[in-house]
């Protein structure tokens, strides 16, 4: 039997050894463009649930830890790979409802669940990924689970199983074999499975990387490490005070494990005579009650998150950052609303010229999660909100934001920023909502976007030799060619994009790119097309991609 505490204990072994491994997965990726990469992902989406785990007493049966890590796991989820394995954790939710222990039987349900999850949430599954390892893991458990009743021999099993799997991915994907690698998010699966079968063999939990190398909090640094939490609202009230000690006073771990009861974001540090407290609860009389247990106390500090947060909102269109999840639900005051993602000022900026209410800082590099997303939806203030990407890897984190946000929510499949821009210029706020839908998802599929951007890594792709550094050049999403000089391959991207019925050309220049240099492209654009297409130069400010490239 599995009790409640060690299947919190195992999932938290999981997140710390993806945490611990995730450059070696993110390395395992064959597209050499610098992205927000697979291990990177899904490390963010367990370490999202790891912090509500950790808080769980051991008491607390099976059901429960699943249903923490579930949710935590979906609110959490960035990228592709970190959607992916949010559902096929939500198994775990879904068969060990009301359960107080899990037997092998129940683990075995667990991971069909989530594999059917997984394989409905992705419109065109593709075998040889991470999918593939957690099918045919899942079968190997059903048929495990008529014979084999301990869970350490189980789980060593399936962990062989997948890892079987994982070799044959190459033979799946063509792409896969002509780099000489396995699937990254297979990979990331296998390392998650093992580090839960240390636990179950009595190993313990992996430690993860920060456990092993974080400096102590200290009187001294206690200001600086407060004043980096992120603005959660799970709990309303920032308190902080500072308690001179008693003579016999118990020492700190009482209060803190008190404070951790009712609250979180604590940090508790002491010294041979005070001891500094910071907790974000909803109840700071009872956290400034307790403090006065172990001595006297002076000018606590309780500060509103909330109020804070909607003055903020009060001064114009709300910019939620990828790091910060605050947020409170608008009033649905206007019948249409629209969030889109974008990183860089310039880019920002023509997104809300357009009429976007809610910007949420991100894209290539640096994938939102289902959380900062949704709280751009609770942002708005909207009946309907219309959701932009803008980036292939973002999508299904938006559209499982759709099952948690309390107004109706429609996520338009766009996967660039000229994509994002067109579909929001063809919104007619006299018409209907079918009618829009339709319109802004005919007008960003008629954009061709361009991308130049730079490799990460030294690979072989279709065909292509690259070295790390050299400039990529992708037409809608895909890559053209490979160059050595920036101008000459946006210039000859731009010549690719251009059709027959084109009428506009748009240059977004990034924030690696100098005015000069854009306007250097401009003037040689101009004089190929100058005459029959109108062509812009806009600074963009965007990392990442030193030219973004749209014709319409």
């Amino acid at each position: 039997m599995i009790s409640g505490s060690l299947l919190r204990d195992s999932f938290i072994s999981a997140a710390n050894s993806i945490s611990n491994n995730k450059k070696k997965v993110d390395e395992l990726n064959v597209f050499p463009v610098p992205d927000g990469d697979t291990g990177t992902n899904m490390s963010m989406t367990l370490s999202n649930a790891k912090k509500e785990l950790e808080r769980m007493p051991d008491d607390a049966p099976v059901s429960e830890v699943a249903h923490v890590m579930a949710s935590a796991l979906l609110r959490g989820a960035r990228g592709n790979s970190g959607v992916i394995t949010s559902l096929l954790f939500k198994g775990f939710d879904k068969a060990l409802k009301d359960q107080k222990t899990a037997t092998v039987a129940l683990l075995a349900d667990s991971l069909e669940a989530g594999v059917e999850r997984a394989y409905k949430a992705v419109m065109k599954p593709t075998e040889g990924t991470i999918l593939t390892v957690a099918r045919l893991a899942s079968v190997k458990a059903k048929e495990l689970s008529e014979t084999v009743t301990d869970v350490a021999q189980f789980w060593t099993q399936v962990c062989e199983e997948a890892e079987r799997v994982l070799e044959t991915t190459p033979e799946l994907l063509p792409t896969l074999k002509k780099a000489g690698v396995v699937d990254a998010g297979g990979k990331g699966l296998c390392i998650m499975f093992r580090a839960m079968l240390d636990v179950f063999l009595g190993n313990g939990i992996v430690a993860g990387e920060a456990e092993k190398t974080a400096e102590p909090v200290t009187i001294e640094t206690f200001a600086s490490v407060v004043g980096g939490f992120d603005e959660e609202i799970t709990f309303t009230y920032c308190t902080e005070y500072i308690v001179k000690k008693a003579e016999g006073a118990d020492n700190s771990l009482k209060l803190r494990a008190y404070l951790e009861s009712i609250g979180d974001c604590v940090v508790v540090v002491e010294d041979d005579e005070i001891i500094k407290v910071h907790v974000h609860t909803n109840n700071p009389g009872l956290a400034v009650e307790k403090g006065l247990e172990f001595g006297s106390m002076n000018l606590p500090k309780i500060e509103n998150m909330r109020y804070q947060h909607e003055a903020k909102q009060k001064e114009g269109k709300v910019t939620v950052s990828s790091s910060k999840k605050a947020y409170t639900s608008a009033p649905q005051e206007n019948e249409y609303g629209f969030v889109a993602v974008a990183a860089g000022d310039g880019i920002e900026a023509m997104f809300k010229d357009a009429g976007a209410d809610c910007i949420v800082k991100g894209g290539q590099t640096m994938n939102p999660s289902t959380e900062d997303i949704l709280a751009a939806i609770q942002s708005c203030p909207a009946k309907t909100v219309f959701v932009l990407p803008n980036n292939k890897n973002i999508i299904m984190a938006a559209e499982q934001a759709v099952k948690l946000a309390d107004r109706k929510v429609c996520v338009l499949q766009t996967r660039t920023i000229p994509q994002g821009l067109s579909a929001l210029l063809a919104f007619d706020p006299t018409a209907d909502f079918n009618y829009n839908r339709s319109a802004m998802t005919k007008a960003f599929e008629r954009v061709q976007t361009g991308q130049v951007t730079f490799a990460a890594r030294d690979s072989e792709f279709d065909g292509h030799q690259i070295e790390k550094g050299e400039i990529l050049a992708l037409e809608n999403g895909r890559l053209s060619f490979v160059e050595k000089e920036l101008e000459k391959a946006a210039y000859k991207l731009t010549k690719k994009l251009v059709k027959s019925d084109s009428e506009f050309i748009t240059l977004i220049y990034g924030s690696d790119v100098s005015e000069a240099d854009a306007e250097s492209l401009r003037a040689r654009v101009e004089e190929k097309f100058g005459q029959k297409l109108d062509v812009n130069v806009i600074c963009g400010g965007q990392p990442v991609y030193y030219y973004i490239i749209s014709v319409e």
